[in-house]
């Protein structure tokens, strides 16, 4: 059963959650998932040891944690026997407890996942011809109600510890079989050239998006010091070229957004007037599209070789018209903004008031973009069956028994013999 209460804040009012970097756990042990070498010091030092022998433990830790994947003191074999006890009734190295995995038949995954004190999020791997892609989550819940989001029907109930959101990361790892170097047999010869493609040793995860359940940079400090681990060359060594994070355009925290993480930039915009924007976007009526566009104009980093991308979802009759492409290529070019544009058709949910524009009107609007030099590609919808699409997060396991989640775990794992 869940502890904490949920947070009843509207999508216009900036949400002030109560500050934590550690779930509590009911064993009383502490779990340094998510934690940085010098935080990881600090605690052993608080437990006992002395200043030299906890700098030179949580080295070792940090890298068995983050390097190796290890989530057993028992297999951090250049720490002393003696000592592996003392950590483990001490700390735990922990994972998201997994309430039910799902695989789509176009190959994409989705995990329901369980925090500590019982609450629930869920996290998405997309694989494709020359990459692997995660898409995880920063909240549990969200607080910004976009109108054709399913995500976005849900209350925010808190946001996630660092240990949470680097944690989606170290599970699919775990499931993936990537530590501490890739398993794909016959990928070690490919190159990687333009930051897109499989690693050199192999791996399936090359890519992180912070696209999941909830508004990253309404937990700023959570989401920078997750991926910062996540980034770190004695760590998980992602390049910050593979990582991007999405903002509905909580503008006041996008500089620092540039300035302390420095990750690709995407952008929801979805519509290229204030009405509009105002609708189905109900951030807009904070921070105004123009205010927005200034913004990303100003997002350190950004250039013609790490383009902001803008994410526009195409609901008929709505932001599909001709007039909307070419507002849309005349926004971009009237702020000089170093941009693609993404064309997301609408994946529907029970309940949406929106429906998805015609294949024929999503051509016409990314050749209309395309025409004037922007690129304007067409997502190609994955993991619909299982409501893994862009828009469809939405935790669904309250509505089902604990005998039916058993009943599909059983299946699945039959499934895979």
């Amino acid at each position: 059963m869940a502890d904490t209460a949920l947070m009843p804040i509207p999508g216009q009012i900036d949400p002030v959650p109560t500050p934590r970097d550690i779930t509590p756990r009911a064993d009383g042990r502490v779990d340094l998932l998510g934690l940085p070498r010098l935080r990881i010091a600090e605690l052993f030092a608080a437990a006992g040891l002395d200043a030299k022998a906890a700098k030179l433990r949580a080295k070792q830790v940090f890298h068995w944690l983050y390097h190796r994947g290890v989530t057993d003191f028992d297999a951090m074999t250049d720490i002393a026997k003696t000592m592996r006890p003392w950590l483990a009734e001490r700390f735990v190295i922990g994972r998201p407890e997994i309430v039910l995995a799902q695989h789509s038949t176009d190959g994409t995954r989705k995990w329901l996942l369980k925090t500590d004190d019982g609450h629930e999020y869920e996290m998405v791997f997309i694989p494709d011809a020359d990459r692997g892609t995660l898409c995880v989550s920063s909240q549990v819940g969200c607080t910004l109600n976009c109108r054709f989001c399913h995500t976005g029907t849900m209350r925010l109930v808190r946001n996630l510890t660092p240990g949470e959101i680097v944690g989606q990361v170290m599970l699919a790892r775990d499931a993936l079989g990537e530590w501490p170097k890739g398993s794909m047999a016959g990928l070690d010869e490919v190159e990687d050239e333009d930051g897109g493609g499989y690693t050199p040793d192999g791996r399936l995860l090359t890519n992180i998006v912070m696209m999941g359940m909830g508004e990253p940079l309404y937990n700023f400090d959570n989401v920078r010091d997750a991926l910062k681990l996540v980034m770190d060359g004695d760590g998980l060594a992602l390049s910050k070229r593979r990582i991007t994070l999405s903002t509905s355009g909580v503008v006041p925290m996008m500089a620092r957004c540039g300035a302390e993480i420095g990750v690709n930039l995407a952008v929801s915009l979805h519509a290229t007037n204030k009405a509009v924007r105002d609708e189905i976007v109900p951030i807009n009526r904070k921070y105004g599209l123009e205010e927005l566009l200034a913004a990303c104009a100003d997002y350190p980093g950004a250039s013609n070789a790490r383009r902001i991308t803008f994410e526009y979802v195409m609901l008929k009759d709505k932001n599909d018209s001709d007039a909307d492409a070419r507002e849309l290529v005349r926004l971009i070019k009237q702020y000089r903004l170093p941009a693609k544009v993404n064309l997301i058709p609408f994946n529907p949910w029970p309940g949406a008031i929106y429906e998805c524009s015609t294949p024929e009107r999503v051509r016409r609007f990314s050749d209309i973009v395309f025409e004037a030099g922007i690129s304007a590609p067409v997502r190609t919808p994955r993991g619909r069956d299982i409501d893994a699409a862009c828009g469809q997060l939405k935790t669904a396991a309250q509505k089902m028994s604990r005998a039916e989640l058993d009943r599909l775990a059983d299946e699945k794992q039959a499934a895979l013999g």
